[in-house]
């Protein structure tokens, strides 16, 4: 189990979600107050950004380390600037290697991905299933040995099938995807998941055989106005609302919110 964040909006220093609010995600690798099957996350971190003013590839900054004793990120915090921030704290599943090819954010051109959950036994389960599903270019982009990555190869093949695909139903068809060969091995599975182009954020709360991760989001607060915040636990005092079981939630470019259930 992991914790995330995604924001969306003007333009905030890093530090403004890494490590300013009282439950930051610094605090949440640390202390999280509603992480069900794992104590902290202090398996590795990454942050993924955009830049403000061109249209390039993102940039991420990823360590092994806990996040709380990374000594370059205070530094980073203060300078790095973006409208477009995705953050991920790691509580690596048992078997699962500790190194930098399985921390996330997960990248493909200009989408960034992170994932909270996890596939059970996943070795044994549906690692094959799921690579056997993959075309050839999703399959030769895993560089490590996760399921979040396995999900994430699961998406970039899903976009690259469909035409003009969104990010809504490219969630939507893989986490069907997953449900189907899941429910045929008799496997459980947690998929709470963000990904990003750096104009919309689209996120889901969903699992198959177990209850969701935790996962909320905010709008127009006055600590971050003109901007959506996602995330597995609230950042601070202030009207978060809960993204319902079973559902995909949609940040447009404009900030308009939808959820649709799955």
């Amino acid at each position: 189990m992991c914790r995330l964040v995604g924001y969306l909006g003007e333009a905030i220093l890093l530090d403004s979600i890494v490590s300013q609010p009282e439950h930051s995600l610094i605090v949440q690798g640390y202390k999280p107050q509603e992480m069900q099957e794992a104590l902290l996350n202090a398996d590795g971190f990454g942050l993924g950004w955009y830049h403000t003013q061109k249209e390039t590839a993102p940039f991420t900054y990823k360590n092994i380390q806990p996040i709380w004793n990374d000594i370059n990120l205070k530094s980073l915090g203060r300078y790095i600037e973006s409208n477009c921030i995705l953050g991920h704290v790691r509580s690596a599943t048992p078997g699962q290697a500790i190194d930098l090819s399985n921390c996330q954010p997960f990248n493909y051109k200009n989408l960034l991905f992170i994932h909270n959950g996890y596939i059970d036994k996943f070795r044994f389960t549906l690692y094959k299933p799921i690579r056997d599903y993959l075309q050839k270019l999703p399959y030769l982009l895993i560089k490590g040995n996760t399921d979040s990555e396995h999900i994430f190869a699961l998406l970039i093949n899903e976009i690259i099938e469909r035409i003009n695909c969104d990010f809504k139903e490219a969630l939507h068809g893989i986490l069907m995807v997953l449900t189907e060969i899941a429910q045929e091995n008799k496997v459980r599975f947690l998929a709470n998941t963000i990904i990003t182009d750096g104009h919309q954020l689209v996120a889901s709360r969903f699992a198959q055989g177990a209850i969701p991760p935790t996962l909320y989001w905010l709008k127009n607060s006055p600590k971050f106005p003109k901007s959506v915040i996602v995330a597995s636990e609230p950042l601070f005092v202030d009207d978060w609302q809960k993204v319902p079981e079973q559902s995909i939630i949609k940040v447009s470019k404009n900030l308009d919110i939808e959820i649709y259930q799955i």
